[in-house]
């Protein structure tokens, strides 16, 4: 059954039924119903562990500041530890068996909207907390992937779907990994329901990576997040934001607005840029600068700016040979642009790995650019590296144009 309001206590009682059998893998509660009170904790995930007095159930409960970890011993105290979790006013739960998957959304009308399916694919080793299966972000199967169109309505991927599908789950990895460090090394503050992570998605075009990104953020990672995603088109902008009023996420707004243009206050605290066509990534990474954004993320796609200056003027010695075919050109203006990026936003305080977004096998645009903000000025020698890049190739990255030079 996929999308049918069903009564709370029914869906509850189904979700009681699978997290005290003997196949859980885990389940996830987090977020709170609309309108109702604030859980006592943001986000609590339970799973099975076996410990020398026997089979338990862990539940870690996560607050603004730690994770409490409680251990219940299977039969009665599971059962007891399950039913006060049960009673709490969380708004989604998400549970995974060897065998199925099921999520639990309660709508503002105090129903639940229940979806239950089998897995597609290896489910978590249920009682072995040191075995780490490789899994998906979203499961294939989430309402929300059906509803950007990448899953059917058997909650398979489409397979016309499956690029964008990997970019989906290479996305919320690559979030897993820089938010998570941010978090952990105070670069980026802890969120509150008060005060909750702000983020933004220049240039979101049809937000499928948007909505998978909040989706990830607010059930999976269990965070309070607001998300703008900007786009130039009206179009994208009414249909995206009828979509996200549809999914009942009161978190996801979309505005109308060029990416150099738009006005967000306060300023956003994660800047995603995600395919943005030749100067728009670098309009992205300016104002992510300008706002000192502690966490950029920023996908490029084509590269036009640099491919133009390098087809209009000779290679220095002994490149000509690099500059010589056109393919070849462009693929070193791809990789010229990127580095010469990665470079300015290393000498305004950023630490920047370029890393592969999705195997290229998929598409040669496949680099991403993860940046966290460490503070003013960069590592040493990078000014001068930079300095004789942009000479020798007699280049003008429009980047640098945009956010002027870098601290000496």
């Amino acid at each position: 059954m996929r999308g049918v309001p069903v009564p709370l206590e029914q869906a509850l009682a189904r979700v009681r039924e699978l997290v005290l059998s003997d196949d859980l893998a885990r389940a996830v509660s987090s977020g709170r119903r609309r309108g109702g009170e604030q859980p006592q904790w943001r986000r609590v995930v339970v799973r099975p562990v076996d410990l020398r007095s026997g089979r338990h159930l862990q539940s870690t409960a996560y607050d603004d500041t730690q994770a409490h970890t409680h251990n219940a011993a299977e039969g009665a105290a599971a059962a007891e530890l399950v039913d006060e979790l049960l009673a709490l006013p969380f708004g989604n739960w998400h549970v995974e068996t060897s065998a199925r998957t099921l999520q639990l959304r309660v709508t503002k009308r105090g129903d639940a909207q229940l979806h239950e399916s089998e897995r597609d694919g290896e489910a978590p080793s249920a009682g072995q907390p040191h075995d780490r299966v490789k899994q998906r972000a979203l499961d294939p199967a989430d309402a929300w992937l059906v509803a950007v169109g990448i899953s059917g309505a058997d909650g398979r991927v489409k397979a016309s779907r499956r690029d964008k599908h990997r970019q989906v789950e290479q996305l919320c990895r690559q979030l897993a990994a820089v938010v998570d460090d941010a978090l952990g090394s105070g670069r980026l503050r802890t969120p509150t329901s008060d005060d909750p992570l702000r983020v933004v998605d220049l240039g979101c075009g049809n937000a499928y990576l948007t909505f998978a990104a909040y989706r990830w953020l607010t059930v999976q990672r269990g965070l309070p997040v607001t998300l703008t995603g900007v786009d130039l088109k009206q179009q994208a902008r009414e249909r995206n934001a009828e979509l996200a009023q549809r999914l009942d996420a009161t978190g996801l707004r979309f505005v109308e607005a060029g990416i150099a243009e738009v006005e967000l206050e306060p300023a956003p605290e994660v800047v995603l840029a995600l395919h943005a066509c030749d100067t728009a990534t670098d309009d992205a990474l300016a104002r992510a600068v300008r706002w000192q954004a502690p966490v950029v993320l920023a996908a490029p796609c084509c590269h036009h700016h640099l491919q133009a200056q390098l087809s209009g003027q000779p290679a220095p010695a002994p490149y000509g040979l690099l500059t010589r075919h056109n393919i070849l050109r462009e693929r070193l203006a791809d990789a010229l642009t990127d580095t010469m990026r990665a470079a300015l936003l290393r000498l305004h305080g950023y630490r920047v790995d370029v890393v592969e977004f999705v195997d290229s096998a998929h598409t040669p645009r496949n680099a991403l650019l993860r940046a966290v903000r460490t503070g003013p000025g960069g590592p040493a020698g990078v000014r001068e590296d930079y300095d004789r890049l942009v000479a020798e190739w007699r280049v003008s990255p429009r980047l640098a144009e945009l956010i002027g030079e870098p601290p000496s």
